[in-house]
């Protein structure tokens, strides 16, 4: 059992009939600051380690993407924070951040190195935070807005373009990821969608040929809604708003936001 009580009201969140069109961009956002010396510190910082430069070929744009995911991983501890818009560079600075805000500060880093991003919304049953959450179910929201991204990694000759790449697919195809040695992703334990993604697949579309007893690599059985793509999570959030209303996130952040994940 999940609660609408601590959620938006007034707010109508619905299934988009198709895919958005969302162009994705490079620029800089209230919540996307990468221009902040915070963030841009942690971008050169990752950019020279990974060799990226403005003519970096797709193959070492992806890399850097995965070298910045690990060193997130490591250095923004995870916590259960409720607040969606938190700009990226007070994520960096307090050294924790939600899977969600952490995804944040992958798509600034980005940005910052000349790849575009955009996000796929998705409705995402509370259900799914059960095993995290045993106690709480009744005040579980019925849905959390999920923000999603994606990466467009061109070729920099400018003779093909390359199709979006979720962040599912960062360290490999689905396929591939779902053979891998472990199991799918539980929502359980310290691992968050964050960690997960480097090791399994994370299916939100059912369309993963998972192996028999791996089924927790198919995640489609949780979305309730897809919200189609935007142009940034700025986008998303502005017209669906976040999970919790304004009232629930200023009180739960003070212990969720420093309650670290599994724990």
């Amino acid at each position: 059992m999940t609660s609408s009580l601590l959620m938006p009201r007034g707010r109508v969140r619905r299934g988009a009939p198709g895919a958005e069109t969302a162009t994705g961009s490079t620029a800089p956002t209230p919540i996307l600051d990468w221009r902040h010396p915070e963030v841009d510190g942690f971008v050169r910082h990752i950019g020279a380690a990974a060799g990226l430069g403005d003519e970096a070929d797709p193959h070492r744009r992806t890399a850097a993407l995965r070298q910045a995911h690990r060193r997130i991983a490591a250095a923004v501890r995870p916590v259960y924070s409720v607040q969606d818009l938190r700009p990226v560079s007070q994520v960096l600075r307090r050294g924790r951040g939600s899977c969600s805000q952490r995804m944040a500060v992958l798509e600034a880093f980005a940005r910052a190195s000349g790849v575009a991003t955009r996000v796929r919304g998705l409705l995402v049953d509370g259900r799914f935070w059960y095993p995290r959450f045993p106690r709480l179910h009744r005040i579980l929201p019925d849905h959390v807005v999920l923000a999603w991204p994606e990466f467009r990694i061109e070729d920099p000759s400018g003779r093909r373009s390359q199709p979006w790449l979720t962040v599912s697919e960062l360290f490999g195809g689905l396929d591939e990821l779902s053979r891998g040695d472990g199991a799918g992703f539980t929502n359980a334990g310290a691992e968050t969608l964050f960690e997960a993604l480097s090791r399994t697949a994370i299916d939100w579309d059912g369309a993963t040929a998972c192996p028999a007893g791996a089924s927790a690599c198919d995640l489609s059985a949780h979305v309730l809604a897809d919200l189609g793509h935007f142009d940034s999570r700025d986008e998303l959030f502005a017209r669906h708003g976040q999970t919790l209303c304004a009232t629930a996130r200023l009180l739960a952040e003070p212990v969720l936001g420093r309650h670290a994940a599994g724990a």
